[in-house]
């Protein structure tokens, strides 16, 4: 019975992917996904069709999947952490109910608002939201404000695609709106390759965070006016202390 499923293998580490995500890529005929993280796939699944694209080419993985998926194949399209968080969900159920195609499952991963969390201590402990810097989909001047409306609520913040060859100057934007509202010393933290080979963390406050370098696969963490370091942990306590 032909069939998509939207898998979202996690940060990269196969022990952090979860059971169901395994489960789907082990039924499935093709895997279908950006180079970078089909890639992880390779070793684990030596005989599969994998079939890899570059960036940017997220509709024609869509539209390629729905042709294999008319032929009555079994399809996993795949992306990196959790497939509906910035992942490849919304344009494949785009795509495939546009065409009048129903049989999509999404899969959930691992974000890396979570595993990156984990690696840092506890610092989502509390209401939180998450903004990706990229301004391909996005115009700037609203992320800008969402930025800013976050650091109003005192929301922890998680960052994702913070810089790019193309956005290196990016966060350093981010922290100067976040800075009109928090104050320099809010504690702040990042991780790189997260579940990958080279994994780094790192432990900062906001006026320090804007010169560190980051890159595309860098998820940053703003604390909110609770979170602090303890023993190199980064924690936001689950409630506030009211008296």
């Amino acid at each position: 019975m032909s069939k998509i499923y939207v898998v979202g293998i996690g940060p990269g580490d196969k022990d952090i992917m979860t059971a169901q995500a395994a489960a789907a890529l082990d039924e499935c005929d093709v895997i279908i996904g950006y180079k970078t993280y089909t890639d992880l796939l390779k070793d684990r699944y030596p005989d599969k069709e994998i079939i890899e694209s570059s960036m940017r080419m997220e509709n024609r993985r869509c539209e390629k999947c729905l042709e294999l998926a008319r032929e009555g194949r079994k399809v996993a399209l795949v992306c990196s952490g959790d497939a509906g968080v910035y992942g490849m969900a919304s344009p494949m159920l785009e795509t495939a109910l546009k065409d009048g195609f129903d049989n999509v499952e999404i899969i959930p991963g691992v974000t890396a608002a979570l595993s990156g969390a984990a690696i840092l201590g506890a610092p989502l402990g509390h209401d939180h939201c998450i903004i990706s810097l990229s301004d391909l989909l996005t115009p700037w001047e609203l992320i800008e404000k969402r930025l800013e409306c976050a650091a109003k609520g005192d929301f922890c913040i998680v960052i994702y695609n913070p810089a790019s060859h193309k956005r290196k100057d990016h966060l350093k934007k981010a922290c100067e709106v976040l800075l009109r509202v928090l104050p320099e010393n809010t504690v702040c933290g990042y991780v790189r390759n997260i579940g990958r080979d080279g994994c780094l963390k790192k432990l900062c406050t906001l006026n320090g965070l804007a010169g560190e370098e980051v890159d595309m696969f860098t998820t940053v963490f703003i604390g909110n006016s609770m979170t602090y370091i303890k023993d190199g942990k980064m924690i936001t306590p689950r409630g506030y202390d009211i008296k």
